[in-house]
């Protein structure tokens, strides 16, 4: 069980499957938070290059939403759930070692989704995060 100044709770009840992945099943916000929906994330760089590779755009993604969660003064702790749209087959060791590094031990919710495209031809991957605070 992970608390976040007492506005997120996140857990895996013990009369359900663990989780297949690193994730967690249940992610509660307090009624005192306010809640943060960002646009979707790409893994477009700084320069505003969007890479070929899938696992590069893995990086910049997980970099791009720690950025954006930092504008609004918030932390990967913050994040409730995250929704992954691939278009190629996630590399989940090159995933796993990013994705632990910014959510820890305590991650939040996730869904993923193989999809034919996304709004731009050279995406891979999309990120669709919600946090509260």
């Amino acid at each position: 069980m992970n608390s976040n100044n007492n506005v997120i709770t996140r857990y895996n009840p013990e009369n359900i499957a663990k989780p297949v992945g690193n994730y967690s099943h249940v992610t509660k916000i307090s009624r005192n938070a306010e809640i943060y929906v960002f646009s979707g994330q790409i893994g477009i760089d700084q320069n505003n290059n969007i890479p070929t590779d899938f696992n590069q755009q893995v990086t910049n993604t997980m970099s791009n939403v720690v950025d954006i969660l930092s504008s609004q003064k918030l932390t990967p702790d913050h994040v409730i759930k995250i929704n992954i749209w691939a278009t190629e087959e996630i590399d989940w060791d090159h995933f796993y070692e990013i994705w632990n590094k910014v959510f820890g031990t305590t991650p939040p919710s996730m869904t993923i989704a193989y999809i034919k495209g996304l709004g731009l031809p050279e995406l891979k991957i999309e990120l669709d995060v919600w946090a509260a605070g």
